[in-house]
């Protein structure tokens, strides 16, 4: 990654209630359905201590109340979340971005 580069960070909370950043890497369409491929890597240049977690979620785009274009991230069935892992491990496979 180049060091000007910004990151894309979304901000939301787990099923704990918790606050969580993830860095968004790709996005992607299945099925006429667009997805999102998130990851825990927020500093993609250092070292993680733990192994980096993907995750993939539904975007839904909505209009605010101001008129302006908005995306929810809505998580998956179990199911679907598997096929969607392989599509991205098979058609990302040499991204360097993707872990």
């Amino acid at each position: 990654m180049m060091e000007n580069e910004e990151l894309d960070l979304w901000e939301g909370v787990d099923e704990d209630g918790n606050p969580v950043t993830l860095r968004v890497n790709r996005y992607f369409y299945y099925n006429g359905d667009e997805y999102v491929y998130l990851t825990d890597d927020i500093d993609p240049s250092a070292k993680p201590e733990a192994p980096v977690q993907g995750y993939i979620m539904k975007v839904v785009p909505y209009t605010g109340d101001d008129g302006e274009e908005y995306e929810d991230f809505e998580p998956v069935e179990e199911e679907l979340n598997e096929a969607l892992i392989q599509v991205v491990r098979t058609n990302f496979r040499d991204d360097s971005e993707l872990q």
